[in-house]
């Protein structure tokens, strides 16, 4: 079964508050290193619900969608975060991939903040 995650793209405004967004919503553990090398080790186990790395899991060969929400004014405001994003869900599904695990991530856009 796929996940959808929300993430409300206002919330961001710097790497701050990036890290501090996205450990919130997918319930990154304490340790959580607050830098896209964490970000993509806490991403990549998101089927392991024994690993700790995030409270959001699916069973294998499933994946979670990240809806992120107000992606325009975000792209323009955080445009190094944006790309992050993308870079870092591709180097988490292309790891997995490499090591005969199916992909895992995936993201979908809308222009507005949705409650």
């Amino acid at each position: 079964m796929m996940a959808i995650v929300r993430l409300d793209c206002d919330r961001i405004s710097d790497w701050e508050t990036f890290h501090s967004a996205f450990a919130d919503v997918f319930g990154f553990p304490s340790f959580y290193g607050r830098n896209m090398n964490a970000w993509i080790d806490c991403m990549s186990h998101l089927d392991e619900p024994g690993s700790g790395m995030t409270s959001i899991t699916v069973e294998t060969g499933d994946f979670v969608t990240m809806q992120l929400d107000g992606i325009d004014e975000f792209a323009t405001r955080c445009p190094d975060q944006y790309d992050a994003i993308h870079d870092c869900t591709a180097f988490v599904n292309w790891r997995r991939t490499s090591e005969g695990q199916p992909g895992i991530l995936a993201v979908t856009y809308s222009r507005t903040v949705t409650g």
